[in-house]
């Protein structure tokens, strides 16, 4: 199948999708992959494995679900590079996965990365107490309007996530969310809002107060970054492919921002001939689906070998 994929984009999917025993099937029968969870926990001084493989409530816990799910992808993705020369020529990631795409292009190292996203995922907890801040999934065509957004930040909270033509997400205080999804409902019969089970209002502005002190740990590594390869990686922030200048900004101003995932999809489908999914769960399939491009997923060693039959 490689040599069908001509233009090759690859999407990661962030915060949400994990699930216990993620990755263990690739670490028990592969040595690489097994080797990239102990480097990840060696750097973090935790056992990642017991994190991914068991049923553990550190799973769920922002600060290790960030580099949990990173460590996950990576190793997935360098699994089919390996044993299928899998080659990709633009990357994507929703939110955290935007991290494991810049790995998987080569303008992070690994374990760089992985200290990155769990400082990440601390500093986001620890902006908002929890049960302050809320997020919700909201429902209905024709979504992202102006008007639409109007409501949500004049009601104290932001749209976190475009996902989708008929998707968003907002974020924000409790108080902010209740108030925009009362006006949200009252203003558009019929459409549905979903409360998220989230430890943090991520991509809201009450994430701003941790810009500074993410900036400082991250410029802290930026010497070991190839910022040249990050032109073939899409920016949250922007919606458009990252401008190498603007990567550390990118992805300060991402924490904040709202993820532009519908502009990164059509991205995504202008460059590329193929798109895969790599990740715990198929998530990002479902949003592909909205703007008419079919996305498999690779998220268990057996989808891989059902992807990618041997001859």
């Amino acid at each position: 199948m490689q040599n069908e994929w001509k233009s090759l984009a690859v999407v990661f999917p962030g915060q949400g999708a994990q699930r216990p025993g993620m990755g263990q099937d690739f670490a028990q029968s592969d040595a690489e992959s097994m080797r990239l969870f102990d480097e990840a926990s060696a750097a973090l001084d935790v056992d990642l494995k017991q994190i991914c493989f068991t049923e553990d409530e550190r799973l769920n816990l922002t600060e290790f679900t960030q580099p949990a799910i990173l460590t996950m992808e990576i190793v997935v993705y360098r699994y089919l590079q390996k044993q299928y020369q899998l080659t990709a020529s633009f990357f994507a990631g929703h939110s955290l996965g935007e991290y494991s795409a810049l790995v998987a292009a080569e303008v992070i190292p690994f374990v760089d990365a992985v200290k990155i996203v769990r400082k990440r995922g601390a500093l986001m907890q620890q902006a908002v107490p929890e049960g302050k801040g809320s997020m919700a999934a909201v429902i209905l065509e024709s979504v992202a309007s102006p008007e639409f957004s109007e409501i949500v930040t004049g009601s104290g909270a932001d749209i976190a996530n475009y996902n989708s033509g008929s998707q968003i997400v907002i974020s924000g205080s409790k108080e902010g969310v209740e108030k925009a999804s009362q006006a949200l409902e009252a203003q558009y019969p019929g459409i549905k809002i979903v409360p998220l089970n989230v430890s943090a209002p991520f991509h809201s502005r009450l994430m701003k107060e941790i810009e500074a002190e993410f900036r400082d740990y991250l410029q802290g590594f930026s010497r070991s970054f190839q910022f040249e390869r990050a032109e073939m990686v899409a920016s949250n922030f922007t919606g458009s492919f990252h401008e190498p200048q603007r990567l550390l900004d990118n992805l300060v101003d991402q924490i904040s921002g709202s993820v532009r995932w519908i502009e990164n999809m059509e991205l995504m489908r202008t460059h590329a001939n193929e798109i895969l999914e790599l990740g715990p769960n198929r998530v990002l399939t479902k949003f592909f689906a909205t703007i008419g491009v079919e996305v498999p997923t690779v998220f268990t060693l057996r989808s891989a070998e059902k992807l990618f039959p041997k001859s």
